[in-house]
């Protein structure tokens, strides 16, 4: 089995008025080809750990490691290549930039890899060709449905073909009808050298994932899973 993310007892405090501690030693391993949900409660981790995972945020103690290479949380600028090259990241609040059209926001993420406008813009009305948006490409976020710009969100993270998808409760502003539509978009992602990773308080689409894990107590275990 092919490990692609390894996290070796992580942990996460926040200080406030006290400290408070949020992730507790964590030790997991991702494997390529496999989709795995995360579940709990509001305030049980889901989305601190994604956070780690995506190199948004860094650990208080521990270590995550890529294809058994320890993430150095100190070098920002490697890690925001990292981040650019193998790590698409969807999330509820789909975060376009509501004075770029969908083409632009999407072909924008393109641009932080490779310096090339039209290039970018190609690979950009390919991807939103396939999430079926073409006749959208130049409406602003506002004209688009919750549907529609959750597709765009899944094709901005999608523009760089990462090894790893990060989803953050990507349906969970969406009516259910249109909340199946976009996860099933999400779902065909699938594939033999990809991990996606999401958070959910849906039941039915934690349930799809080939590992279910619960956020209990600072750490997570494993509840259901398919995985071979």
């Amino acid at each position: 089995m092919n490990n692609l993310i390894t996290l070796n007892k992580i942990s996460k405090s926040f200080i406030t008025s006290k400290k408070i501690n949020v992730l507790k030693k964590i030790s997991f391993k991702f494997s390529l080809g496999n989709m795995y949900s995360i579940v709990g409660p509001s305030g049980s981790g889901k989305s601190t750990l994604l956070n780690i995972l995506s190199l948004i945020d860094k650990p208080s103690s521990g270590f995550i490691s890529f294809n058994g290479n320890n993430v150095n949380f100190l070098n920002s600028s490697t890690n925001d290549r990292i981040r650019a090259e193998k790590i698409g990241i969807v999330y509820q609040q789909n975060n376009l930039l509501p004075d770029f059209t969908a083409l632009e926001n999407i072909y924008l993420a393109k641009l932080s890899l490779i310096n090339n406008k039209k290039k970018a813009v190609e690979a950009a009305k390919n991807i939103i060709k396939k999430m079926g948006l073409i006749d959208r490409i130049n409406h602003y976020p506002s004209e688009l449905s919750g549907g529609e710009t959750q597709r765009v969100a899944i094709a901005r993270a999608l523009i760089n073909k990462p090894q790893i998808i990060l989803a953050d409760e990507p349906t969970g502003s969406l009516d259910q009808t249109t909340a199946k539509e976009v996860f099933n978009v999400l779902y065909k992602l699938k594939n033999s050298n990809r991990i996606i990773i999401y958070a959910t308080h849906n039941r039915y689409f934690a349930n799809k994932a080939d590992c279910k894990l619960e956020m209990v107590d600072g750490n997570i275990k494993t509840i259901n899973a398919r995985i071979k």
